[in-house]
């Protein structure tokens, strides 16, 4: 059969983005609520005070170092995390035990220098870390899932491009109750509004992911093998220069005396995060870095010294390369970390669109399938497809509603209480994706909305039954991170319930 080329970009279009939807839509619902997982940890760990931000690293440091010197003093490596805006709101310090030990870490009071005690619980990291790591599978799996979705993604973009040769038109148009053609216009004007925003993610995405999807790059300048394959990691990202514990205890300069060294290469309040290799050893060094999350630019400029003389060791500028600052850039732009408040707003606004923009699609194509073939006798393939729509488009985030409510009842003093709000949340996911199965479009749609509505009505009243600060004394503590999760929560049981109106009043096609 022949067929034009924009017909040819349509079917590409139509199969690119249908085979790996759900897959995508995943990845934006995670991403979007990954993009304020600062927030999200907020209110998962309601013992937390507000955010105890610094300008100056002196004290701070010197606080983490105290610590760090009380329960870590002969680990191989400290991390320092400097508390200085929303995306860090607390001292946080890691640090590496000698041997095959596990990376520990601790959330600091800048006040008290005590760690906070807190629930276990992965939190908005959890959220962030699936938009890249889907959960339970192995990472090589993951990685090339998620590769392999957004080159998709990418095709469906620029043939999407292609096909709508009126696209300003139809960003314009939107025709209710007309069955397939809603959910096309409703794709439509949901992919235009976001255009430049969809190119820019998902391009950046695949930056991010080059070395899975494109392997040789490495092997080309370093050679075949892993061993190959480390060196080229250790000479792109290592911020510290290879040093190895002699095993003979030294004292290290005193934080005044470190700052004295560094300050008149790097302002001492650009400082975001200390590294100590090999520290109260004769081989210690420390390594301080710019913040990164003011800047569009990924990478940080870093500045190594000798941690008993203060001798430079190396100086690393936050551009050396064409390349590297291309892709800093690319990463910088993914993740948005240097946007304001309003400009993260449009990026949290984009990516909910761009949700919507992949779930019309999904219903759109079993709804124009359906109109094509309904003088034919009905096929269990597309029932089975628009199940599965339902429960992965408005199962999801039912789903991720027990998450937050098994973060306030589980027992705080529960043995692996993290584990056990993920699997609850999974688990949860399951039983919507048989709600889906069991009941007609109509029904499902209807007991699902009703189910996530209440869920998340309720969920404000149990964070005020469970936890100190809530919503509804604000005007108390004047914690605007929890109240407006909070008024998150009610905002998306309204549109839930809305939902469940409409399709309790819809007849069933």
């Amino acid at each position: 059969m022949n067929m034009s080329f924009r017909a040819r970009m349509s079917t590409l279009h139509t199969w690119t983005g249908l085979l790996l939807g759900w897959v995508l839509y995943f990845m934006f619902v995670t991403g979007t609520l990954g993009y304020l997982d600062t927030e999200i940890d907020r209110w998962m760990k309601p013992e937390l005070p507000r955010a105890q931000l610094v300008t100056t690293p002196e004290k701070t440091l010197q606080t983490a170092f105290n610590y760090l010197n009380t329960v870590a003093p002969e680990a191989s490596n400290w991390l320092i995390q400097l508390p200085k805006n929303r995306n860090q709101p607390y001292l946080q310090v890691h640090w590496k035990p000698q041997g095959e030990g596990a990376r520990q870490s601790e959330l600091l009071d800048v006040n008290t220098g005590q760690p906070f005690a807190t629930r276990e619980t992965k939190g908005g990291q959890l959220l962030y870390q699936m938009h890249w790591k889907l959960h339970y599978l192995p990472r090589v799996a993951s990685d090339w899932i998620i590769t392999l979705a957004t080159m998709f993604m990418l095709v469906a973009i620029v043939s999407g491009v292609i096909v709508h040769k009126k696209i300003f038109t139809e960003f314009f148009t939107f025709r209710a109750r007309k069955g397939a053609r809603s959910w096309l216009d409703m794709h439509n004007l949901m992919s235009v509004t976001t255009l430049p925003f969809q190119i820019m993610i998902t391009y950046s995405g695949l930056v991010f992911m080059m070395f899975v999807c494109f392997p040789w790059i490495i092997s080309a300048f370093y050679g075949p093998g892993e061993q190959n394959k480390q060196q080229f990691f250790h000479d792109v990202f290592v911020s510290l220069p290879d040093t190895a514990p002699t095993g003979v205890p030294a004292d290290m300069l005193t934080v005044p005396a470190l700052l004295e060294k560094v300050s008149p290469l790097m302002p001492t309040g650009r400082i975001s995060l200390v590294e100590v290799e090999a520290p109260n050893d004769e081989a210690a060094r420390i390594a301080f870095n710019s913040g990164v999350a003011e800047s569009l630019l990924r990478s940080a400029e870093i500045i190594t010294l000798n941690a008993h003389t203060g001798e430079l060791v190396m100086h690393r500028s936050q551009i050396d390369t064409t390349a590297r600052g291309f892709r800093d850039v690319m990463l910088g732009l993914h993740e948005g970390l240097y946007a304001g408040p309003l400009l993260r707003l449009l990026y949290v606004v984009s990516g909910l669109m761009g949700c919507a923009m992949v779930a019309t699609g999904l219903f759109y194509w079993v709804k124009s399938r359906k109109k094509k073939e309904k003088k034919l006798a009905p096929r269990k393939d597309l029932r089975w497809v628009q199940a599965i729509n339902i429960g992965v488009v408005l199962g999801f985030p039912v789903a991720l509603s027990i998450y937050f409510w098994a973060n306030r009842l589980l027992p705080v003093a529960q043995a692996n209480r993290s584990d056990t709000e993920v699997a609850l949340l999974f688990a949860a996911w399951l039983v919507t994706l048989l709600i889906a199965m069991a009941l007609n479009t109509r029904k499902a749609v209807l007991c699902l909305a009703a189910l996530g509505g209440i869920l998340y009505l309720l969920l404000p009243v149990v964070s005020a039954s469970t936890a100190p600060r809530h919503l509804f004394n604000v005007h108390l503590h004047q914690d605007w991170v929890l109240a407006g999760f909070d008024l998150a929560a009610l905002f998306t049981a309204l549109l839930l319930g809305g939902l469940a109106w409409y399709a309790a009043r819809r007849k069933e096609h």
